[in-house]
């Protein structure tokens, strides 16, 4: 089941996962596969009160006991073995909903960035950098900022979100247990400088990668 979860992700993420040491590499994975749930939902109802419906189905249990947790969703029985309490991650159902409801104004184009960011949070604290919380929050947030704008096909919007990249920070230095998102913040930023539409497109952002992957930066 390990390998079908991995294979699952995208060529970026698995870049990025690579880098993590031991002991954080299986609550980052994880965390990037609820993340991509959460996504999967959004693009297969594309309803709302149905979008709406399930991810409220995951942030209730997100929010609850894990014993209590129904049994068969693989990515539950991922979530039983986090190491703390998974309420913190719920804020990423918030941040995905954002989605769904709002039309993307600057406050909630903020409102999705901080929520989704909140897991990358989540994942610090879990992993013993309370100190690094700070530089994790912005490094995160300016992430999925660049993520988001690379998926938007209108002009108005794109650009609404490429002004909040600009103005937001990128986090400056992350610990070593964050290197996978030293990773992505680094390939979306220059996506986003260029234009791209993902985030390997060329020997070039495989370079950074592996760049940032060593050094850190």
């Amino acid at each position: 089941m390990l390998s079908e979860q991995l294979d699952s992700l995208p060529l970026a993420y698995r870049l990025a996962l690579s880098y993590a040491p031991k002991g954080a590499r299986d609550p980052t994975l994880t965390l990037m596969l609820l993340d991509l749930r959460l996504a999967e939902t959004l693009r297969k109802h594309g309803e709302p009160l149905i979008a709406q419906i399930k991810l409220a189905w995951w942030r209730d249990r997100l929010g609850e006991n894990p014993s209590g947790w129904p049994k068969g969703e693989p990515l539950l029985e991922r979530l039983g073995n986090w190491p703390g309490s998974t309420s913190g991650l719920s804020a990423m159902v918030d941040g995905w909903e954002v989605l769904v409801s709002d039309d993307l104004t600057p406050p909630a184009i903020m409102a999705y960035a901080d929520g989704r960011a909140a897991g990358w949070v989540t994942l610090a604290t879990a992993l013993a950098q309370d100190g690094f919380v700070g530089n994790t929050t912005a490094a995160a947030r300016n992430w999925v900022l660049g993520d988001l704008a690379m998926h938007l096909h209108d002009g108005e919007e794109r650009a609404a979100v490429q002004t909040a990249v600009a103005t937001s920070s990128s986090g400056g230095t992350l610990p070593r247990a964050m290197r996978p998102l030293a990773i992505l913040r680094g390939l979306s930023q220059r996506a986003l400088r260029r234009g791209d539409a993902e985030l390997l497109p060329d020997a070039g952002a495989f370079g950074l990668a592996l760049r940032i992957g060593i050094a850190g930066r």
